[in-house]
């Protein structure tokens, strides 16, 4: 049986997050990843830490900023995951570098996983038309009107873009996402 560690073997992964994240949307996939053996920075808009919630109104602590978002570049990663929550995705949508940065890794054919409120994300980038995608139910419309084909499934890989629909759904996204990040070439760094 192979080490499980060994996985992902070192790949760099951004996790693009912003005050209003979703705890539990960053915290397991970024376990799940680095359990598989990855190194995941959270890339945020800015400095210092950014506000995790539980539910999006429960105040759930923090999580430390890595890097910032207009100081990193497709290159220094391997893949790209947009967890949710409302606030997060909506904060995002509203920094230009953030929105150059999804729109740049989708373009790239890197792999990048998003989850609940996180595909709005693909909207502002403009890179959801002709993509098959699911998320939480009132970012549907969102993803319909951006051009994508809007499914109600678990978890859905189209391409190199895996999203599922909210937290229940961790236990299969998190499996999904080890298993595309592990195909993604790994970086001359």
């Amino acid at each position: 049986m192979p080490d499980v560690a060994a996985v992902l073997n070192g790949r760099r992964v951004a996790i693009l997050a912003a005050d209003g994240v979703e705890r539990v949307e960053l915290e397991r996939p970024r376990q799940a990843l680095e359990d598989a053996g990855a190194h995941a920075e959270v890339v945020s808009i800015a400095s210092g830490e950014i506000q995790a919630r539980n539910q999006d109104l429960v105040d759930a602590g923090t999580f430390a900023v890595d890097r910032l978002v207009d100081e990193v570049s497709v290159d220094d990663y391997e893949a790209l995951l947009l967890p949710g929550g409302t606030v997060n995705p909506d904060k995002l949508r509203m920094e230009p570098a953030a929105v150059q940065f999804v729109r740049s890794f989708v373009q790239s054919g890197k792999p990048v996983a998003s989850i609940c409120h996180g595909p709005w994300n693909f909207v502002e980038a403009d890179v959801a038309r002709g993509r098959r995608l699911t998320s939480w139910p009132s970012v549907r419309t969102d993803l319909r009107n951006a051009g994508a084909e809007v499914v109600d499934e678990q978890v859905v890989t189209d391409g190199n873009i895996t999203t599922s629909r909210s937290p229940d759904d961790l236990p299969a996204f998190c499996e999904r996402i080890v298993e595309e990040f592990a195909r993604a070439p790994r970086s001359g760094r």
